[in-house]
């Protein structure tokens, strides 16, 4: 039990700066630059994921709130039993914990978007739900 005040923050106020080499393969067929993932902020993480042309990430649920912001190119997003749904830049998917999901980068650059997970990711909030391909 804590025994900071309940009026103290949790955090020091700070910038954090992202290194863009820092970027990372996933199983799940994108690549993810984490721009926040911090032990000391349990409350959030926020990542940017690049999926390539023609490349459809892993089905798979999160066991935390996960929307994602599209920033850049086009997707169709497949969300649980949702009808799949094109998606561009300024669109919001909202995941809730627990809802299967993938999405398919429909256009000709890559399909960059920001996910914002509450409580922060971690990975042992993945799971897999990967059976045969998914043609899109």
């Amino acid at each position: 039990m804590s025994t900071r005040p309940s009026s103290e923050p949790l955090l020091e106020p700070h910038i954090s700066h992202t290194d863009p080499s820092d970027e990372f393969a996933t199983a799940e067929r994108c690549h993810i630059l984490e721009w926040w993932n911090d032990p000391s902020d349990a409350d959030a993480s926020i990542a940017r994921a690049r999926i390539a042309p023609g490349v459809t990430t892993e089905r798979h649920r999160v066991s935390v709130h996960e929307p994602y912001l599209i920033l850049e190119g086009r997707g169709r997003m497949h969300l649980g039993d949702l009808a799949p749904t094109e998606v561009g830049p300024g669109d919001v998917v909202v995941i809730p914990a627990g809802v299967a999901q993938h999405i398919a980068n429909i256009g000709d650059t890559d399909l960059v978007l920001a996910c914002v997970c509450t409580p922060r990711f971690r990975p042992e909030c993945y799971e897999s739900l990967e059976g045969p391909a998914v043609d899109d």
